[in-house]
């Protein structure tokens, strides 16, 4: 792998390519939206994300109230998001444990995190890194740019998620996904952000 000092300079040339683009778990009033909004990316644009998530928390503007509404209600509302079903039933599920178990306050605990219906580890990361937390949330455009790059020599998203807190200082670790993903979101075809990553991976 490369050294830290390459890395942060790769990173910083990957920031000044990418877009200043609003992500899926960007700018909600409360912690519930920014969770829920982080699982409906999964699989999904964040393009088709916000504008989804910003009519189920119009319809719904508290966990309560989203709580006291059906599967097949919330459904219909995020349709437009990949495996709309079966996020709808994990966000009734988390309305309901939230609610019920945690008071409606959403806990900042990586493995309470990952005990919540459709919370996996990336969801979990990503939220908590949002909310100001040293954590590493790993999708597949990190993925992809982490092996290109020679950040990481392995294919699996939690080992890859070790390589990178190896490899970059703690003050770095929540910026590395908002960075990437603006990045691979800024450049949509393949071939240009190939081109762009060889030119990057050359930064010594």
């Amino acid at each position: 792998m490369v050294s830290q000092k390459t890395a942060i300079k790769q990173l910083k040339a990957l920031e000044k390519k990418a877009n200043m683009i609003r992500l899926a778990a960007d700018g909600w009033v409360d912690d519930w939206q920014t969770l829920i909004a982080t699982l409906m990316s999964a699989r999904t644009t964040d393009k088709k994300t916000i504008p989804t998530a910003e009519l189920l928390f119009k319809k719904y503007p508290s966990l309560k109230s989203l709580n006291s509404s059906s599967v097949e209600q919330i459904a219909s509302i995020i349709r437009q998001v990949n495996f709309h079903k079966t996020k709808a039933k994990h966000i009734k599920m988390l309305a309901n444990i939230l609610v019920n178990d945690y008071n409606s306050i959403i806990p900042h605990d990586f493995n309470e995190l990952i005990k919540l219906p459709g919370v996996g580890r990336k969801t979990a990361n990503v939220f908590l890194a949002e909310q100001g937390h040293s954590t590493i949330g790993v999708d597949t455009h990190l993925s992809y740019c982490a092996q290109r790059l020679g950040w990481t020599k392995n294919k699996d998203p939690t080992k890859i998620e070790y390589d990178l807190m190896n490899l970059f200082p703690r003050r770095l670790w929540r910026k590395l996904n908002w960075i990437v993903v603006r990045f691979g979101q800024t450049y949509t075809n393949k071939r240009i952000k190939d081109e762009i990553l060889s030119e990057i991976k050359i930064i010594r």
